[in-house]
C-alpha cells in the first residue's frame, strides 16, 4: 500500500565513520527522489551531540531514523544504541543498524538494546545501492513513522 503518506522533508540520521559509504548512501537516496536531508556524524560521539543538540548541533532537526554503524571511533555503535534506546525523548527513533559485522554476538546485542532491524552492508556497489534503496522504501513507504518532535 504505497503512497498513503503525506510528502514532507525525511531527516536522516547516518553515523557513519566510512567517507566512502557515506558517499553509497547519499547517491542511493539521492536515486531514490525522497525529500530527505542526510545528516552525518562522524563518530558515537558526534551522533549523541547531534541527537541531544549540543554545541555545533544546537539546531540540528530530529530524526526520522538512524542508520547506525557499529565499528565507530570514541564510542561504539553498540554504546550509542544503549543510549538512544535508554533515553525517553530519543527511543521512539527508529534506528537500523548498517554494519559489515555479521557476528552472532553483535546482532543478539543489537536487538538486545531493541535495534529495530539489523542489516550488513552488502559488499559491491549494486548490492549496497539494492540494500539502502531496500531501507528506504520499507522505512518511508511502508512503516508509518510516528509524527516528527520538533526541536523545543
Amino acid at each position: 500500500m504505497e503512497g498513503n503518506h503525506s510528502p514532507r522533508r525525511v531527516e536522516i540520521l547516518l553515523v557513519e565513520d566510512s567517507p566512502s559509504d557515506v558517499l553509497l548512501l547519499r547517491e542511493a537516496l539521492l536515486e531514490s527522489k525522497l525529500l530527505n536531508t542526510i545528516h552525518v556524524a562522524e563518530d558515537g560521539m558526534e551522533a549523541l551531540d547531534f541527537l541531544h543538540r549540543r554545541g555545533r548541533f544546537a539546531s540540528a532537526p530530529p530524526p526520522d531514523l538512524i542508520l547506525l554503524d557499529l565499528n565507530l571511533p570514541r564510542k561504539s555503535g553498540l554504546e550509542v544504541l544503549a543510549e538512544i534506546k535508554a533515553d525517553d525523548t530519543l527511543r521512539h527513533i527508529p534506528v537500523v543498524v548498517l554494519t559489515t559485522s555479521q557476528t552472532e554476538k553483535d546482532i543478539v546485542e543489537s536487538y538486545h538494546l531493541h535495534a529495530n532491524c539489523y542489516v550488513v552492508k552488502p559488499i559491491g556497489f549494486e548490492s549496497f545501492m539494492t540494500a539502502v534503496q531496500s531501507i528506504r522504501h520499507f522505512w518511508f513507504e511502508i512503516v508509518m513513522l510516528p509524527p516528527s518532535k520538533k526541536a523545543p
